[in-house]
Order: structure tokens, then sequence, then C-alpha cells
């Protein structure tokens, strides 16, 4: 009886302590799971990154920060103008002057030279400047160009294809400038103004006027011409002549000698005075105009 008590006792201490090993089985590889897992280990990491190890905690804030070339790159982005459009080529001009639609007002701004234009120009008003010189090259490229006006500035020469590709100009005032002669107009004017400056009848070659079929206005005061320039227009109906050096007319300066029916009829006013010539010594030479010439007689 003794015997098998302890029998029952032996199994039974067996049939307890038999499972024990696979819990501890399992519970070892519980532990085993966890150390695998790379996100465990990945975050018990960035743990150790952030909060313990000073190193890295610098080195995780300098990630963030711009390197050297990306802090020159936007020093140089900065400092660097960008590239005008290829349409704003020509707003230099227009800060410095006035562009109001097809017109570039240049006025009394101390320039030396002609500003290149807008190609679409039509006026350009560059009055009471210091303009010395106008060349072939300053509307070369500016065809459409109808009115230019210089008054005011120091222009001494012209050279003759200045004007030579601006078919459509109409107006053109020389005004208050130092010219000695006068260039190869373009035959579409129909009012040219060079008063106040200090052309001589050689300045102004035989055949300047003689083409320009579409001239209404001359002014030529306050020069020092010797002679009415030869071969004026029919089309004109304004000539204003006072204050030179005029002391002879002819009887074909105005009218036609060997015409006597021949009437200048478009002709509105001539202006002679301040001249040393005496109209009334010359009365045939304006048989052919319905006005009398502004000017001395006695």
């Amino acid at each position: 009886m003794k015997t098998l008590h302890s029998t029952l006792l032996l199994l039974l201490s067996v049939s307890l302590t038999k499972p024990a090993a696979p819990a501890q089985q399992d519970l070892r590889s519980v532990y085993d799971y966890g150390t695998d897992n790379s996100e465990e280990t990945i975050f018990g990491q960035d743990y150790k990154d952030k909060y313990l190890d000073g190193k890295d905690i610098k080195g995780k804030e300098t990630m963030v920060m711009p390197d050297k070339k990306s802090l020159q790159l936007q020093k140089d982005e900065s400092v660097t103008p960008s590239t005008p459009k290829k349409e704003n080529d020509e707003m230099p001009t227009c800060l410095l002057c006035v562009c109001l639609s097809r017109s570039v007002y240049c006025e009394e701004i101390d320039i030396e030279a002609v500003p290149p234009l807008p190609k679409e120009s039509d006026y350009l008003y560059a009055r009471f400047n210091k303009i010395k010189k106008l060349t072939t090259k300053d509307f070369a490229d500016i065809p459409n160009l109808r009115r230019l006006d210089f008054t005011g500035n120091l222009i001494q020469e012209i050279e003759d294809g200045t004007f030579s590709k601006l078919s459509l100009l109409e107006e053109l005032t020389l005004a208050e400038n130092q010219l000695l002669k006068l260039p190869v107009l373009p035959p579409k004017l129909t009012l040219f103004n060079a008063k106040y400056n200090k052309i001589k009848s050689r300045g102004i070659k035989a055949n300047t006027f003689k083409k320009l079929n579409k001239l209404s206005f001359l002014y030529l005061d306050h020069n020092a011409l010797e002679s009415v320039p030869p071969n004026l227009p029919e089309s004109l109906r304004v000539i204003h002549l006072q204050f030179n050096n005029i002391t002879s007319i002819t009887d074909d300066t105005f009218c036609k000698a060997n015409d006597t029916h021949y009437i200048r009829d478009r002709i509105e006013e001539i202006r002679l005075e301040g001249n040393p010539i005496i109209l009334g010594k010359h009365p045939n030479s304006f048989i052919c105009l319905k006005r009398l010439p502004v000017g001395s007689y006695v």
C-alpha cells in the first residue's frame, strides 16, 4: 500500500512539472520575437537618438538646416537679377522718357544722342536736350515715324542718309539748333521747321525742296541765308524767311518770268521782314501772288 501511494505521488509530480517546459519555451519565443521585430528595434534606436545621445541630436538638427551649397545658391538667387524678358528690351527708353501709345516724349532730360525707340513709334519729341548729331542708325529700324521734333538741342550735323528710310515722315522740326546746312529730306514732308539755326545759302542744295510735292509749311527764319532757297515746290502755303541776310530776289524766285498768266494761288503767307532788301524795288517778283510778302517796301 505504501508502495502504491509513492507511485501515485510520483506520477502526480511528473504530470505537474512536465508542462512547465513548454511554458518556458513559449516565453522564450515571445522574447525572441520581440528582439527580432524591426519596428521595435527602430523605435528603440530612435528613442536613443532623440533623448539620450547628444551628438545624435546635433546630427538630427543639422539635417534640417540648409547646407553651404544651398545657402550660396539662395544668396546667388537673391543677388543676381533675373534675366529680362525679350518684350522688355525697350523698357530703358520708356523709363527714361515717357511712352504714350505710339508717341515717345524725351524732353529736357539732357540726352546727348537719340535713344533706342520702340519699333512701332510714330512720334518722337526730343526737345531741349544736348543732342549734337543725327546719324543714319538713329531711325534705321523705325520706318513708321511720322513726326520728329528736336527743338532746342545742339545739333550741328545730320548725315545725309538719316531720314532716307522714313518714307512716312510728315513733320520734321530742327528749330533752335546749330545747323550750317540741310540734309536730304524725306519726300512726304508737309512741314519743315529749321528756324533759329546758322544755315547759309550754300548749305542748301539746289534740289533740296524741288521734289517735296506735299510740303505746305516751310520755316527758315532767323538763319543766315543770303537768298531765297531755289526750286520751292508749288504745294507751299506758308514760307517764313524773316530775319536772314537776304539781299536779292529775282522774277523767278516765286513766279515764272516767262509766264505772265501764271498764278501761285496756294501761297497764303510769305514773310521777309528783317532782311536787308527793299521789296518795292522788285515789283515783278510778286506779280503771281494773291498777297504781297510781309517786309520793307521803301
